[in-house]
């Protein structure tokens, strides 16, 4: 029975989203004793025993330990990890991946005997512990393993899981999403500016404007279309703001760029 304080776990890969995943298995109630990491260099490897606790090993050493093996590297760099760790793989050990665009199919083929993977896609929330994780589990995965991915990502922020076919959709919904919000709030601070507000004001404005809108989001109970519909007076100033951009095409635009993201998640299958 795979236990979140007895667990062995080996971390492939801790860059930024790497960092979050580890500490948020910390917080879940992960043994650091029992955490192996392997990083390129060797000063990143020096800063995060330093900081976590935790302890360097091989590629190999952590595949024959480990009954959690997490991949957090670059989707390229998969095939050498694969060749490295297939030949020592502890029987029954779960692998959650956090490669975009690589499918569950392309591990199991690539690391043989049935393996158990889950695939994971975080987004950079997930720095703050507020993030998104969408999740897709192979048919080898245990209930008990299911259950240990779900506790621990839940200590990073919220979770769904979905079937894999809907994995590079909602990739482009929340893996990405981060950054058409940031280029909207881009766009609304340049707006600001050409109209006389100075950048540190107009920043100020519209990043809490931001924030205190997705707060009556989130906690209003209200839809987003009911949120809007308040706001917006027949004819006013809102109203004209808000024609602009149904005039310009938003809904379409929007839907357009989020596909656009989704065909290339599947081509980096």
């Amino acid at each position: 029975m795979l236990n979140i304080q007895t667990a062995q776990v080996g971390i492939i890969g801790v860059g930024n989203m790497g960092e979050a995943l580890l500490s948020a298995l910390l917080k879940a109630g992960a043994d650091s004793t029992k955490i192996n990491f392997a990083v390129r260099r060797a000063e990143r490897s020096a800063e995060i025993s330093a900081k976590y606790g935790i302890t360097a090993a091989t590629l190999e050493a952590m595949a024959e330990q480990s009954d959690v093996l997490m991949i957090i590297v670059k989707p390229q760099d998969l095939e050498t990890v694969m060749v490295k760790i297939k030949p020592k793989l502890k029987s029954g050990a779960l692998i959650i991946s956090f490669l975009a665009g690589k499918k569950i199919a392309t591990l199991e083929s690539g690391l043989g005997n049935n393996p158990a993977v889950a695939r994971v896609m975080p987004n950079t929330p997930t720095l703050l512990g507020a993030g998104m994780s969408i999740i897709s589990f192979g048919d080898h995965v245990r209930a008990d393993q299911k259950k240990y991915v779900e506790y621990f990502l839940r200590a990073a922020g919220k979770i769904i899981e979905v079937d894999e076919s809907l994995q590079d959709a909602a990739a482009a919904t929340s893996g990405s999403g981060p950054a058409y919000f940031f280029a909207f709030v881009e766009a609304m601070v340049s707006g600001a500016v050409e109209m006389g507000i100075d950048q540190g004001t107009a920043t100020e404005l519209v990043t809490q404007t931001i924030i205190g809108a997705a707060k009556m989001l989130a906690e209003s109970g209200k839809s987003a279309t009911t949120l809007r519909e308040n706001v917006t007076s027949p004819h006013g100033m809102t109203f004209e703001g808000l024609k602009v951009f149904s005039e310009s095409g938003l809904n379409e635009l929007v839907a357009r760029a989020m596909k656009a993201a989704a065909d290339r998640s599947r081509e980096m299958a």
